[in-house]
């Protein structure tokens, strides 16, 4: 097949949002949900077999929806779930262009998927299963190492990447990262989401709350340290709306990652060369949604001052960060490091 014919893409497979960037030059992002009507009735309403992303969460009452990774690994067992997955990737190929006479064409289809570092022992074969007839060829790697790739960040680098099921860690050293390179966390955006609920419910007994409410809560506001905002949001007590401060749940909640993430970060830095560490001290990057919590890279510096100090950076726009990196392997990768599916 002339590689002109090859659509090539990068996809990040969260557990909350799912991304992909394609050679042709497409990028899309969708929420990792997919519902099917629950009865007849929700049928004639949605006149729609599946939804899928932002519209199944909107919907979700009419729907038995699905959320079908958790802490980034795809949930075995359910049939529905390995549905679900397959649904959610034809839907983000479908949006790219991967398709002929209306379906997904796997044919001319070369992936790359990225998962928590822990997934490439465990759940590989799942995964690797899920895909089949939907690409043609498949590279599964660990998402730091495609964001690590992307950025061309390839050496004495760390990267941090904090999803809403994982947080995963990979020190790069100039070639491919062996398994004592990386660590994956199920501390991460779910964690602190569920901690917030509990928190919120403690304070506001009264109160109604929803995880999806609390979730948009903490993307709006989440933040560690000292805050430079009050975090007042609406939500309705005994049915009429009221205000509340949230603040310091949100602070406690989002504080509930520091500690496993700073343990994890020194162990690593000791494992890497005497000569190296500063060097990689010096250059550790955040990606994932929860890069984004304010005053996080601060507190990691702080943190990395007993070893010497060091410097974290983030990314400002970490949707595509995971996806662009694969997409940069899969352009990159030579025949012999691809793996054909059958269908």
């Amino acid at each position: 097949m002339a590689s002109s014919e090859i659509l090539h893409v990068g996809i990040d497979l969260g557990t909350s949002r799912s991304a992909i960037s394609a050679s042709n030059g497409e990028r899309f992002v969708v929420d990792s949900f997919v519902g099917w009507p629950a009865d007849m009735v929700a049928k004639k309403i949605l006149k729609r077999t599946v939804l899928i992303g932002h519209e199944a969460v909107a919907n979700r009452t009419m729907l038995d929806l699905h959320r079908p990774l958790e802490r980034g690994l795809l949930k075995e067992g359910s049939d529905k779930d390995v549905e679900a997955v397959r649904e959610l990737l034809r839907h983000l190929l479908g949006l790219v262009g991967a398709k002929k006479n209306g379906k997904v064409d796997s044919s001319n289809v070369r992936a790359v998927v990225g998962v928590p570092a822990a997934a490439l022992r465990t759940n590989k074969q799942y995964l690797r299963n899920s895909m089949k007839g939907i690409v043609d060829s498949l590279m599964i790697v660990s998402e730091p190492f495609a964001v690590a790739y992307g950025l061309n960040a390839l050496l004495h680098t760390m990267i941090i990447d904090i999803g809403a099921g994982t947080t995963d860690f990979c020190v790069m050293k100039g070639r491919y990262p062996t398994e004592e390179d990386q660590r994956t966390l199920t501390i991460a955006g779910d964690s602190i989401d569920t901690h917030l609920v509990k928190l919120i419910e403690e304070h506001y007994p009264q109160a109604n709350v929803t995880l999806f409410m609390v979730r948009e809560w903490k993307e709006k506001f989440s933040f560690v340290g000292t805050p430079t905002q009050r975090a007042n949001v609406v939500a309705p007590v005994k049915g009429v709306p009221t205000e509340l401060d949230i603040t310091n749940e949100i602070k406690a909640a989002c504080e509930t990652i520091l500690p496993p993430i700073v343990e994890t970060m020194l162990d690593l830095l000791s494992r890497v060369e005497p000569e190296f560490q500063e060097r990689v001290r010096n250059n550790i990057i955040l990606s994932g949604g929860g890069g984004l919590i304010r005053n996080l890279p601060k507190m990691l510096e702080d943190s990395l001052r007993q070893v010497g100090g060091g410097k974290v950076t983030y990314m400002e726009d970490p949707v595509f960060v995971g996806s662009d990196g694969g997409l940069a392997l899969a352009l990159d990768a030579p025949d012999s490091d691809w793996e054909r599916l059958s269908a």
